[in-house]
């Protein structure tokens, strides 16, 4: 940094700086050469504010343009959020204060939202406020929590907690499923679901609570929809008054359901979700799931279905919008500023995070879409507004990807912030065009990236899959069974599922391997110094033949050198009775 720039900072801290006010006069700084990466609609251009911040999720823009960010996972000295401020209005953050006196729990930390005059933000299991101080960019003021999750008493997916608010004193909560259908053996292949499922009772929907009572349970609360499996983004529509929500779509339908599904089915379905949630609707998980290729919600396999069957799922709430599977919707943002051209105003911006279980076709999401709307419902297909997030346009393994986008806010003066959850990097997007003569000729880049590019285009079942040239039969089965959890280069998503790449799980102990992949595994582990915590389902359905292939292909991939497996060694580890001890 210039030694002019410190000198500055040094001295508007002294005189008790409180950040730079936006006024609709304040002219937008210059954009990045590059636009930090990103491809952008003609018009626009991007700024990085902040280079690596930590794994970013939500985030939150005060009035003054200070940025406010949650953390995935708290920094070595136990700090969950991170404060931003930029001081000479050129778009870099001067300030980095990393923050939070509170305990951040697992791996699921989200929320960041600013409402009444305090900091609202969310871990794995509590949701906490915290006053602003009008002086200082980190709140001085003690955290509060409002509401405390009892998920550590079972093992649970689906963890995370976005809020919004109605501005009429409720906040609104989800709390996810804790299995992917319900069935009776969780993601174990034709294994049926229960009905009526139990988990409802709980879990797979939206609660309402105050936005302002310490020390709420779920048991505080009253159930506000049902029937939606994940919500990781979700705002309140001020316009409509209305809450949107965004649902993540089930797993795994070939693996568990190949009687009906293709590999290539399975990865564009089911498709992700945008709802518009009403008090006491039903979305129709478990029993049912979206097909945005039929335009149908169809009936579950595990519930009788077959891809074709419609059963009841009209009667459900229907999806305003569903894009293809395993896009990952993190957040959205319906935009209400005057920055951006006007087909912009009140439509609703989605941070796709990116899939990690498309295989064996290319992964996709990693771009930021606009859904545009009039009189609460989309009026207009979803588009491309900003991509290049991943730095590759084939994604072929999640770790592939350089940023996954996440976080989406609205500053002061209507430019659009975005986050990303693998390094903690911010964009300022910005309009600097004419906004009297934007359209379709401004849009062309973008249109064409919605219809070629891989991360965002529909594969082509023959062309695009990626396993024709990783066939043998280890490999084949590997990528059936494991790689969309583990990835096909064997180094896991990252976030949920632990790489086999240079695991001593791998290369350790031969029986410990054997029998945490048929019996598989529920609690936390630590591999390669990360902690893990997400449930890895039995595969005692494989016969022994099939086993021993995939442990010896993973032992012998990815830089790993450890022997080989063979068929006599899976019988005996296959007896509960003798199994050891995983951790």
């Amino acid at each position: 940094m210039p030694v002019r720039k410190i000198i500055w900072i040094v001295l508007m801290l002294m005189s008790g700086y409180a950040g730079y006010q936006f006024t609709s006069s304040t002219p937008l700084p210059e954009g990045d050469p590059d636009n930090g990466g990103l491809i952008l609609p003609d018009g626009f251009d991007a700024v990085v504010v902040a280079d690596s911040t930590g794994r970013g999720r939500h985030l939150a823009v005060r009035n003054n343009g200070d940025v406010y960010i949650k953390l995935r996972t708290a920094d070595k000295d136990g700090h969950g959020s991170v404060a931003l401020r930029d001081i000479d209005n050129d778009g870099k953050a001067d300030i980095i204060r990393y923050f939070g006196d509170y305990a951040d729990s697992g791996n699921y930390g989200n929320a960041m939202r600013i409402h009444k005059g305090h900091l609202y933000f969310a871990t794995a299991g509590e949701v906490y406020r915290t006053k602003i101080n009008p002086w200082t960019l980190v709140p001085t003021a003690k955290t509060e929590c409002l509401l405390v999750d009892n998920y550590r008493r079972a093992r649970f997916s689906h963890i995370a907690k976005p809020i919004a608010f109605d501005g009429k004193g409720n906040m609104y909560v989800p709390f996810g499923s804790p299995s992917d259908a319900c069935q009776i053996d969780d993601r174990q292949p034709g294994s049926p679901g229960q009905n009526p499922c139990p988990q409802l009772e709980e879990y797979g929907g939206v609660w309402k609570f105050s936005d302002s009572k310490l020390g709420q349970r779920q048991s505080d609360g009253k159930r506000y929809a049902t029937g939606i499996r994940s919500i990781v983004g979700m705002d309140w529509n001020k316009k409509a008054n209305a809450l949107y929500v965004l649902q993540h779509g089930r797993d795994d339908l070939f693996r568990t359901w190949p009687q009906y599904y293709t590999p290539w089915q399975s990865a564009l379905l089911p498709s992700e979700e945008l709802l518009k949630v009403d008090e006491g609707s039903d979305a129709g998980w478990p029993y049912y799931y979206y097909d945005h290729m039929q335009g149908k919600k169809l009936l579950n396999p595990e519930y009788g279905g077959d891809g074709k069957i419609q059963g009841d799922g009209a009667k459900r709430n229907q999806p305003l919008i569903g894009f293809p599977g395993h896009f990952a919707p993190n957040d959205i943002l319906f935009y209400t500023g005057n920055q951006f051209p006007e087909r912009y105003k009140n439509g609703a911006f989605i941070a796709f995070h990116g899939s990690t279980i498309r295989a064996p076709y290319p992964q996709g999401g990693y771009f930021v879409a606009f859904v545009p709307f009039k009189d609460g419902k989309a009026s207009g297909p979803w588009e491309v507004f900003a991509d290049g997030f991943a730095g590759i346009d084939t994604i072929v393994f999640t770790s592939d990807a350089a940023y996954r986008p996440s976080g989406l806010a609205e500053g002061p003066d209507g430019s659009l912030y975005v986050t990303e959850s693998e390094k903690g990097k911010v964009w300022r997007i910005m309009f600097k065009g004419d906004k009297k003569k934007f359209g379709d000729q401004e849009l062309r880049n973008m249109i064409e990236r919605k219809a070629t590019a891989p991360n965002v285009s529909d594969p082509d079942s023959t062309v695009d899959n990626l396993s024709v040239k990783l066939l043998g039969e280890g490999e084949k089965l590997y990528t059936q069974y494991c790689a969309n959890c583990h990835q096909l280069n064997g180094k896991g998503d990252g976030t949920r599922n632990p790489p086999l790449a240079g695991s001593d799980w791998v290369l350790g102990n031969k029986k410990r391997l054997i029998q945490l992949v048929i019996h598989g595994l529920n609690g936390p582990i630590t591999v390669n110094g990360q902690g893990y915590n997400e449930v890895m389902p039995a595969h005692d359905y494989l016969n022994d033949k099939q086993l021993a292939s995939i442990l010896s292909y993973i032992r012998q991939s990815w830089g790993n050198n450890a022997g080989f497996i063979s068929t006599h060694e899976i019988p005996s580890n296959r007896k509960l009775k003798d199994k050891i001890k995983l951790q």
